[in-house]
């Protein structure tokens, strides 16, 4: 682990209207370090997810990446867009073009390189998610599970220095939902830099460095697995635990 958090969030808030969805949050990640986000729905997990690429703005507070304060808009912005990767629940993959043209449009448009090396690297990427035979695929031609291992593919073509994940097992049926978990363990241990919002628990416990727990627009506890799992401190964090882990 690095000294300096390769992202660092202070005292950041967020409003929709009247509702104050993020509370003064302060949250670090080293480099290399995979944090997990747990929380009953409307904590505000998925925005503060959000916020750290800008697809949300805040209110005030700061966000720092590698030592930069994100910029507002224009030039930078796209570039904070490459470094900060962003897989949704949602796989949001352009059903129009085929499994490598999604992959590689990143890299080829943002990052300028020519199209030979970006498909390269993308049937790299596609092989390392354990889908390569399906590169001349639309979309639609895929479960659900092969298209969410396409978007992490996909994410990490821009070569981030993080990788966010909102809830990206929770629109998978659940025969699906472990072949892209397994995906997010290979890369965990690869030391790629994570911020994962999830309700799966087996995750958190195995490939979490820390876990972050949000009710109502707070960090309520944050711990080591081990820790959080068998002796949570705060009784909000007790009674989630109670609730989740008894069905």
């Amino acid at each position: 682990m690095t000294a300096t958090p390769l992202v660092v969030l202070e005292d950041v808030n967020k409003h929709f209207g009247q509702l104050h969805v993020l509370k003064d949050i302060q949250l670090s990640v080293q480099s290399g370090e995979v944090v997990v986000v747990i929380g009953p729905s409307g904590s505000g997990k998925s925005t503060l997810c959000r916020t750290i690429n800008r697809l949300e703005t805040i209110d005030n507070g700061r966000i720092m990446l590698d030592g930069k304060e994100l910029p507002a808009e224009g030039r930078g912005l796209a570039k904070l867009r490459s470094d900060v990767g962003m897989v949704f629940q949602s796989f949001n993959l352009f059903s129009h073009k085929t499994v490598l043209q999604n992959v590689t449009l990143g890299p080829i448009k943002v990052l300028k390189k020519g199209r030979a090396e970006a498909e390269k690297r993308g049937m790299e990427l596609l092989d390392r998610v354990q889908i390569a035979d399906q590169a001349n695929k639309y979309p639609a031609q895929l479960s659900g599970g092969q298209q969410q291992r396409v978007a992490i593919a996909r994410a990490l073509a821009m070569n981030p220095k993080v990788l966010m994940f909102d809830e990206p097992t929770s629109a998978l049926d659940p025969e699906m939902v472990q072949e892209v978990l397994d995906v997010m363990i290979d890369l965990a241990t690869e030391g790629m830099t994570m911020v994962v919002v999830t309700h799966e628990m087996g995750f958190a416990r195995r490939a979490a460095h820390r876990v972050v727990f949000m009710a109502d627009g707070e960090i309520v506890e944050e711990a080591t697995p081990d820790e959080f799992f068998t002796n949570p401190q705060k009784q909000r964090a007790k009674d989630f635990l109670s609730k989740i882990l008894s069905h």
